[in-house]
């Protein structure tokens, strides 16, 4: 992305559906996996955090940082674990097996608007390559552009010269 000047920030990230689970409460949501050190540049969710730190967020550690909302959907808080259950399954020799994994709470944001407060969940995007099996393959990238309105173009331009399957 070096040399495109319309591009202020830009930052990776590995994004699926998940349910969440403490105890009996269950939630679904969108588990999406960031480099703590860049989603600043890229997202206003780092000046929102209201409880931890997102650069608690380290890979192999399996932290995990939650909206307002879906922490209270589950009744969890800082320090507290939530159990993430992928869609993809795994084949065992008892037969079909969710791919599962408990993550530590290690933040809270809020940035007011229910449906991310309620929605989204934050992990290390080495986390979740391996929940999600995706290896050295992400699923986007997020980019802070210096003029909104050339969002599409931009978008045009770069899905032509990646490779893959980008959003």
């Amino acid at each position: 992305l070096g040399g495109r000047e319309d591009i202020l920030a830009s930052a990776p990230y590995i994004s699926g559906e998940t349910m969440l689970s403490n105890g009996k409460r269950v939630t679904g949501g969108i588990l999406r996996g960031i480099l703590p050190d860049q989603e600043g540049g890229v997202s206003d969710v780092v000046t929102h955090i209201i409880h931890g730190d997102l650069d608690l967020l380290r890979a192999g550690e399996y932290g995990i940082v939650l909206g307002s909302e879906m922490a209270v959907a589950l009744g969890v808080a800082t320090g507290d674990s939530v159990t993430v259950v992928s869609p993809q399954i795994n084949i065992g020799p008892t037969g079909l097996l969710p791919r599962l994994r408990r993550f530590t709470v290690v933040g809270i944001f809020e940035v007011g608007m229910y449906e991310y407060d309620r929605g989204v969940a934050l992990v290390h995007i080495a986390d979740a390559a391996r929940l999600f099996q995706m290896d050295d393959r992400v699923t986007g990238l997020r980019l802070k552009l210096d003029d909104i309105f050339l969002a599409p173009e931009v978008s045009r331009k770069l899905s032509s010269a990646l490779q893959g399957d980008y959003r």
